[in-house]
């Protein structure tokens, strides 16, 4: 990728198909443009269906002897791609920055960290995906892991390298191959990922990227040779993609979006907890899937934690992204933005306080930047949108609660079930709602916090399957059952 000063950041083509750089301009102009300046930084064009076709045949000729490798000479591979992206990861931090507008001091630390240890992690998972023995009196059975065959990904903007690494790095461990959409907001750091692997060795046509908008992602879905599809982005998309696979009886997972609750209880340490509602609604100037955007607050606590709260919020800087400084940059889009404002007016007209931000701002020098400011409301009530829809922005709603019974009830009075946090020092009570709240990924004491051994995913709207830790092998593997007859066979007739 070339690196022209200050924002360029043009690919050398499209696509990566079979270990190369593919170009089809017949397909869709995309344009990926930089959140701070709404500066255009790169255009790719979206696959056209013989871009889809090469990928695909790609994958097949290529899938069958990476599954008949042993899985040690998976893994090390899988490790050399850990390393390179370690290797690189200012650069794809740069890239991740302008292509998503979140700030360097989030994408240094975390986007290609968090690729990098997923690659480690099922690098070394590779060589252990042995089956069992089942002893059945004199006779016994066996259980292999098998590969699904091909798998498609769909990403999501926010955390593009990351999301691209969750599918592809335990469906490669698996002995699968696999295609990659990244979002048409986020087209490029896929590109980079897929170099990487060329270069730790990853036989060619097993890691392949094809760019496009949903109507690529549809093809992918309904395309007959494609075993598997992963989606990571919206409820509305996710049922497109289920109806979509239906007809060729795909698998499918689907890591959706949330509207997870974050509780806090008067014994709460409260420096902590006021860490977790910011990390919880802010980082990633609030565009996170798990975020635990309705922050229950027991009335014992309410005054003290809001007050710290509004104080803490006030000292988030805004600004240049790639200013290592900056704390938030932008929203990724106008669009984005902009529903996130439509969400804040509700918020009023319903009867909620603004009690912080609220507004779109102008940052000098960046003029036409999508940037708005960290936004809290009190006083909101379960029925208000700002309480029961996904705002997928920087915008925090604080729901008062007097007893653990009724917040349980509360929490859980929602269509999605994603995430949820509990932040209290009774460790018993921590426990006791937990085990009552209905979402995939919780969280005692921290709030956002996903390391790769760990199962990622929700349950109801939020999705199903899970992504990271030994879950993930699951979803990228079928299990084969070899019953072994060591007597005669006993027939009736």
């Amino acid at each position: 990728m070339s690196h022209q000063k200050p924002y360029k950041v043009q690919p050398s083509a499209s696509h990566y198909i079979n270990g190369a750089y593919v170009e089809d301009t017949a397909g869709t102009l995309i344009e990926s443009r930089y959140a701070a300046t709404n500066e255009v930084i790169a255009k790719v064009y979206g696959a056209t269906p013989n871009i889809i076709e090469h990928a695909v045949k790609a994958a097949q000729n290529a899938q069958k002897e990476w599954a008949a490798r042993p899985g040690i000479e998976r893994g090390r591979i899988l490790l050399r791609a850990a390393e390179l992206l370690r290797q690189r990861n200012d650069e794809i931090a740069r890239i991740e920055t302008l292509d998503t507008g979140k700030a360097m001091q989030e994408t240094l630390y975390v986007d290609a960290v968090s690729a990098a240890d997923n690659f480690e992690y099922f690098g070394h998972i590779a060589a252990t995906l042995t089956g069992e023995h089942i002893p059945l009196g004199e006779s016994f059975a066996l259980t292999k892991h098998e590969p699904v065959g091909i798998c498609a990904g769909i990403g999501a903007w926010n955390y593009p390298i990351q999301v691209a690494s969750w599918k592809a790095a335990p469906a490669l461990a698996c002995g699968n191959a696999f295609i990659f959409k990244p979002s048409e907001v986020t087209p490029l750091s896929a590109l980079v990922l897929a170099e990487i692997l060329t270069e730790a060795g990853l036989p060619d046509g097993l890691f392949n990227v094809v760019q496009g908008l949903g109507d690529v992602g549809a093809s992918l879905t309904a395309h007959p040779e494609i075993d598997k599809i992963s989606l990571t982005g919206s409820v509305p998309t996710g049922a497109r993609v289920m109806a979509g696979a239906a007809e060729s009886l795909k698998l499918v997972t689907l890591e959706l979006g949330g509207k997870s609750p974050l509780i806090i209880f008067d014994d709460a340490d409260l420096e902590n907890a006021v860490s977790g509602a910011l990390l919880g609604n802010f980082y990633s100037t609030g565009q996170v899937c798990s975020n635990g955007t309705r922050v229950f607050v027991q009335s014992g606590i309410k005054e003290a934690f809001t007050k710290r709260l509004l104080e803490r919020t006030a000292k988030i800087k805004l600004g240049d992204p790639l200013d290592e400084e900056t704390q938030m940059g932008p929203m990724v889009s106008a669009k984005q933005r902009d529903i996130a404002l439509s969400y804040i007016e509700k918020g009023k007209a319903e009867g909620a306080e603004l009690i912080f931000g609220g507004n779109a701002v102008t940052m000098q020098g960046l003029e036409n930047g999508h940037f708005i400011e960290p936004t809290i409301f009190a006083n909101v009530k379960d029925h208000m949108s700002i309480a029961r829809e996904e705002i997928f922005g920087p915008v925090l709603s604080i729901l008062d609660f007097d007893e653990e019974k009724d917040v349980i009830a509360r929490a859980n009075d929602c269509e999605f079930g994603l995430a949820a946090g509990v932040f209290t020092r009774d460790i018993a009570r921590a426990h006791r709602v937990i085990g009552e709240l209905q979402a995939g990924t919780c969280w005692i004491n921290n709030y956002n916090i996903t390391p790769v051994g760990v199962p990622f995913g929700g349950v109801k709207r939020s999705g199903m399957g899970r992504e990271n830790a030994k879950a993930a092998i699951e979803h990228y593997s079928q299990i084969k059952s070899i019953y072994v007859e060591m007597g005669d066979v006993d027939a009736p007739y």
